[in-house]
């Protein structure tokens, strides 16, 4: 039994049925990436995933239990989020901010203990901001302000965790320093679910990647087998050339030259 899946999902906002029959399966200890253009339902995927948006249609299932059954404080002990564009509140610093990842924790008769002090220590220093403890998160440049965010999601000390999009605004070297400590939590153990807009990234880094188009997952599977030229094509409206990842050897889209794509039409909006 996988720790996290959803079937036969449809999903909406009000009336704007967004994405349907959506079958999902999250393989444990995998670094799964969701995939696909602009609006083509990712995000609201990894929401319903997430706890923050109820299917209009099917379930999500988490260690067993329909995932609707559970406390949001008990998700929140099982699954980490990293929402997209997230907001900290006027004038904390980075050390509080990546306290109240330890919320999910207390009770009435457990407040702060050394092990939260502990495990709020090892997340900065995980993600390198432990020297901006003291820090106003506001003041913070875009990539050490994202490392924050992320280490408050450790300090949950969860063993899935759900970023969405969390390399948006980052300049590259800041995506690959992110993208890098997201593949040393997966080889550590941690099972990772992430929204990225970049192709060749999701290549590179995901052990395991979902394929959307206009709502509908299209194809499932490791990056060697999903990342085609038919499927690039299909899903973006993009001929290209898929080649061998001189580094590591994954799959690289090189995007046809401009004389090729004349006639492109995207793919999403």
């Amino acid at each position: 039994m996988t720790r996290l899946s959803g079937t036969d999902l449809t999903l909406a906002y009000d009336q704007r049925v967004v994405a349907t029959a959506l079958d999902v399966t999250i393989p444990d200890g995998s670094f799964t990436v969701i995939v696909g253009p602009n609006a083509c339902g990712k995000s609201t995927l990894l929401r319903a995933l997430a706890n923050l948006l109820t299917p209009r249609q099917g379930s999500v299932v988490l260690d067993g239990r329909t995932i609707s059954s559970y406390r949001s404080k008990e998700v929140a002990r099982r699954m980490g989020l990293l929402a997209q564009s997230a907001v900290a509140p006027d004038g904390i610093t980075v050390g509080d901010l990546v306290a109240r990842g330890r919320y999910p924790h207390q009770k009435l008769l457990r407040q702060w203990s050394a092990e939260d002090e502990e495990q709020v220590e090892a997340a900065m220093a995980a993600t390198g901001v432990s020297s901006l403890a003291g820090r106003p998160v506001d003041e913070l440049s875009g990539g050490q302000r994202q490392r924050a965010w992320m280490a408050m999601v450790l300090a949950q000390q969860t063993g899935i965790l759900l970023l969405d999009e969390p390399t948006t605004y980052l300049d590259i070297a800041y995506q690959i320093e992110l993208l890098d400590l997201c593949a040393d939590l997966n080889d550590q153990g941690r099972t990772l679910v992430a929204v990225l807009h970049d192709l060749n990234h999701a290549a590179r880094y995901a052990t395991h990647l979902i394929a959307m188009k206009a709502g509908t997952i299209v194809a499932q599977g490791v990056p060697s087998e999903v990342i085609t030229e038919e499927l690039v094509e299909d899903v973006y409206g993009l001929k290209c050339q898929v080649i061998d990842d001189p580094q590591t050897g994954t799959p690289l889209v090189v995007p046809g030259a401009r004389s090729l794509r004349s006639a492109f039409t995207p793919a999403g909006g």
